[in-house]
């Protein structure tokens, strides 16, 4: 725990870092990360619209994937600023207003994401155990119900984070250990006494990720079981084919987390690199590869991708003419 006195208390002024041992090597490193948010801005706009122009798209499990690209773009944007500012222009330093407003949106849109992840679960299990009540269970109306509660409860939870957080003292200036604000860092910069904070962010991640990941388990238990009791195996095969993005995204969120704790946890000599390496793939990963992940399984947003693509090939060459 830091020590403060009267000349160095807050307010805070606090310094990102890039990858321990690169600093020198921003704006080249810059330039793979550049690439990821392209790739994730430019994938999950285009989910977006693809589900918006399309009457047809208007159905559940499309509806769901509109709120797992907006989740996407949120964390994107969250950590975008700063992660340029550090590796193009070294520019370090953050108040702690501002620290605590990215980390307040990014934990918000981490849980967000797997709260649309649950929903999803949820979905293909009803799609599959349920096929014939699908429609009447999952209606617009509650399908607009499912997602406010997603927002309501990813801001609830972290709204008391971040007054628990701006209560303590902080020395003046102090360092983090990654180029955007997060809980656990900056709580650790504190020089007084942070139980209630600690208690409350595992709180936060049992009740949220924890249980999330739980519930989706368990969702894919009963629809295994329920694939197991068709008679025809390409009945089976067609019922797992639905899930198979979901699997895919559901494995991207989670993994880099779940690796991310284990190291924490049990490796205390682990490389701070593979550390923040870790912290980094949980962020952008899942935005960058779910928009490709449910464009490759899913043939009716393949299709109007491609279209997309051709109409925009022939009006250049149209022009070009």
């Amino acid at each position: 725990m830091p020590t403060c006195n009267e000349t160095n208390m807050s307010p805070a002024t606090f310094l990102l870092a890039g990858i321990p041992g690169l600093e020198a090597d921003g704006p080249w490193i810059s330039i793979p990360f550049c690439s990821m948010y392209l790739i994730a801005i430019l994938g999950n706009g285009l989910i977006l619209f693809v589900i918006k122009t399309q009457q047809n798209l208007h159905e559940p499990m499309y509806l769901f994937l509109s709120m797992l690209s907006v989740t996407d773009l949120g964390l994107c944007v969250s950590t975008l600023p700063t992660t340029f500012s550090v590796f193009l222009f070294n520019a370090r330093e953050i108040g702690i207003d501002v620290c605590l407003a990215q980390l307040f949106s990014i934990h918000t849109f981490s849980v967000m994401e797997s709260s649309v992840l649950l929903a999803m679960a949820f979905d293909r299990f009803v799609a599959i155990r349920h096929p014939l009540r699908y429609a009447s269970t999952l209606t617009s109306a509650r399908i607009g119900n499912i997602g406010l509660a997603i927002i309501i409860r990813g801001s609830g939870l972290h709204i008391p984070s971040v007054f628990l957080l701006k209560r303590l003292p902080y020395s003046k200036i102090q360092p983090l250990s990654h180029s955007y604000c997060l809980y656990p860092d900056v709580m650790k910069m504190a020089c007084a006494d942070t139980k209630p904070s600690s208690f409350y962010g595992l709180f936060v991640v049992l009740s949220s990720l924890g249980l999330d990941s739980v519930l989706i388990v368990l969702s894919y238990i009963m629809i295994l079981q329920t694939v197991l009791s068709i008679t025809s195996w390409q009945e089976r095969l067609k019922a797992l084919n639905t899930c198979v993005s979901h699997i895919c995204v559901t494995l991207l969120f989670y993994t880099p987390l779940i690796s991310l704790s284990m190291i924490l946890r049990f490796e205390k000599k682990a490389l701070p690199q593979s550390q923040i390496l870790l912290s980094y793939l949980h962020l952008l990963l899942p935005p960058v590869l779910n928009p490709i992940a449910y464009s490759i399984k899913t043939k009716e947003i393949r299709k109007r991708i491609m279209k997309i693509f051709q109409n925009y090939s022939t009006n250049r060459l149209q022009w070009g003419h």
